[in-house]
């Protein structure tokens, strides 16, 4: 392949507010199997001494009979999930409601999420945002739903954002492959 063949080519920017539908439901990508290590470094990183996270022999004699993943952690795993898909331009996330956790999560348990539109919005105090609100589920291997929450981020109105493939989100200007350095005829 010569220099004349390299191209610049733009990947996924992530979607801007006027790409919302209510009703959509964008299924996310990439399930994430949730560890010992990830359950005991977030229980300690947050300071959480419930022993039902962190101590077997406790965890042994409850009604679950082993320990249960914190729920603070399910909610922020689900979250990350979503954001490729949902929050890729938010300026801001403006609230985190209704949540609810509908089953345990244990070690081991794989967990998957998407998200539905519920609403959106012009912003009526910034002409550069839109508020979206989605209601974003996760489910474990089995299927079953283990949390729902509401979740409402401002999000970016793409002639704001100029997206290009020489500066994709979250990219400074002038980093990595730059037009000039690719044939651009």
């Amino acid at each position: 392949m010569s220099e004349n063949d390299r191209r610049l080519v733009a990947g996924w920017h992530g979607r801007y507010f006027e790409d919302f539908t209510v009703g959509d439901v964008y299924k996310h990508p990439f399930g994430r199997t949730v560890t010992e290590t990830d359950n005991v470094w977030f229980t300690n990183v947050t300071m959480n001494c419930n022993p039902m996270h962190f101590n077997e022999a406790y965890a042994a004699e409850t009604e679950f009979g082993e320990r249960l993943v914190d729920g603070t952690f399910v909610i922020a795993l689900a979250v990350g999930m979503s954001v490729i898909d949902i929050s890729v331009n938010a300026t801001a996330n403006l609230g985190y409601d209704e949540v609810r956790h509908h089953a345990p999560v244990f070690h081991g348990d794989t967990i998957f999420a998407e998200s539905e539109i519920l609403n959106k919005r012009e912003s009526e105090s910034r002409e550069h945002v839109g508020i979206v609100t989605t209601e974003l589920r996760a489910f474990n291997q089995d299927g079953d739903l283990v949390l729902s929450l509401e979740r409402t981020p401002m999000v970016l109105k793409r002639a704001f954002a100029e997206p290009s493939a020489a500066v994709p989100p979250g990219w400074p200007d002038g980093v990595g492959t730059q037009p000039d350095d690719v044939d651009s005829s």
